[in-house]
């Protein structure tokens, strides 16, 4: 089906899920980027509609991308480059988005683990720091991520895109911090705290036992009671004028000394 005008209410409803209150009024999300959409395919999340300006189609994965989807059965919708570039997140789109549901992300839904590795994350403002923490949790095989009285959408295009994708294979799960605590508590999680100054170093403490690295906002931290409620606060010591490191980039350092420390003393993943 061809949509030529920017009036169409696809189009309309496609700029709409730009904004998080109607991704969550309507429980869907937009995914760009060929990589991310087959991610999200692979991971059994259910696409509802296709948008393909067959003008930008050029990159081979984003066309052999589009082919899987139009041979699902996806409702597909051809569109000119005027009215994709409208509907587009993205500066330079690749010619091809699509709309899918939001998937369930309840503290029940991460999977049981013997010794698993956690991130908590409390109020994260930034889509791309969001991102990028899933791309490294990701990268370690971390058992899920725990977001806390979340500031923004996980949803969120830019953090879709930041995570290369990953939003789709790291386990996530949405609560407030005092259930998340409650939570963790309960299967023998705990709790360390990435403060900027004033707790051990990362590289010495024990990151091989069930633990759940928590990261707040780079401006105020962690809220009291997660402080409170750590078992451990940690630091990352830093050698030049400042003092911390990008909350994405502190739990990418953090989440690979778990790993080494996992890997070598035979505990293979974190998970």
């Amino acid at each position: 089906m061809k949509i030529t005008s920017a009036a169409n209410p696809h189009i309309k409803d496609l700029v709409k899920l730009r904004r998080s209150h109607h991704r969550k009024a309507r429980d869907r999300f937009i995914i760009e980027n060929a990589r991310c959409i087959e991610r999200a395919m692979d991971a059994g999340v259910r696409i509802v509609q296709v948008f393909v300006c067959p003008d930008l189609l050029t990159d081979p994965q984003a066309r052999r991308v589009a082919g899987r989807l139009e041979a699902s059965g996806t409702a597909c919708y051809e569109v000119p480059e005027p009215v994709f570039a409208k509907a587009a997140y993205r500066q330079r789109p690749e010619g091809l988005l699509v709309v899918a549901e939001r998937p369930s992300h309840t503290l029940n839904d991460l999977p049981a683990a013997d010794r698993p590795l956690y991130v908590l994350a409390e109020s994260l403002e930034k889509p791309g720091n969001l991102g990028a923490i899933l791309r490294s949790a990701d990268a370690v095989g971390a058992a899920g991520l725990i977001l806390c009285d979340r500031h923004t959408d996980v949803y969120n295009p830019n953090a879709v895109t930041a995570s290369t994708g990953t939003v789709f294979t790291v386990p996530i799960a949405e609560a407030t911090t005092d259930e998340a605590l409650a939570w963790l508590a309960a299967r023998g999680a705990a709790v360390l705290a990435t403060v900027c100054e004033g707790g051990r170093p990362y590289t010495d403490v024990d990151l091989t036992a069930p633990v759940a690295i928590a990261l707040g906002t780079e401006h105020e931290g962690l809220s009291d009671a997660v402080q409170r409620a750590a078992s451990e606060k940690i630091t990352i010591p830093m050698a030049g004028t400042a003092d911390s490191l990008n909350v994405a980039a502190a739990a990418t350092v953090v989440l690979f000394e778990a790993a080494r420390q996992r890997r070598e003393r035979g505990r293979g993943g974190c998970a």
